[in-house]
């Protein structure tokens, strides 16, 4: 094998092993979380499970019909309390609080829909 080939496995393997060392406890959770996101909104249609809803509004239940504005900010916002769920969760897991990145975590399903 090539001198430069060796040390690139080496590097690759050390810099592999730093990061691993590194991950908190619940860095796992979170990557599988994040996959379930991408997962369900590659194969739901808009509005469906995975992406984050807010409660049905008073303009909803009197069955007045959204506008393209009211839906696109409705979408903005509750993709906005998902991905600050899933910051928390990051945040917690880098400060090595389990529990603070559980809860997050539990947060981020219950808005994207994932059980």
């Amino acid at each position: 094998m090539c001198r430069s080939r060796v040390v690139m496995l080496a590097a690759m393997v050390f810099v592999g092993a730093a990061v691993e060392a590194h991950a908190g406890p619940c860095a796992t959770q979170i990557a599988q979380v994040e996959q379930q996101i991408q997962t369900l909104a590659a194969t739901s249609p808009p509005g469906g499970p995975g992406d984050p809803s807010a409660p049905q509004s008073v303009g909803a239940q009197l069955h007045h019909q959204p506008t393209p504005g009211s839906v696109e900010r409705a979408e903005h916002e509750a993709n906005a309390d998902g991905e600050e769920a899933l910051a928390r969760a990051r945040k917690a897991d880098d400060g090595g609080n389990a529990s603070a990145c559980a809860k997050a975590l539990t947060e981020a399903k219950a808005l994207y829909g994932i059980e």
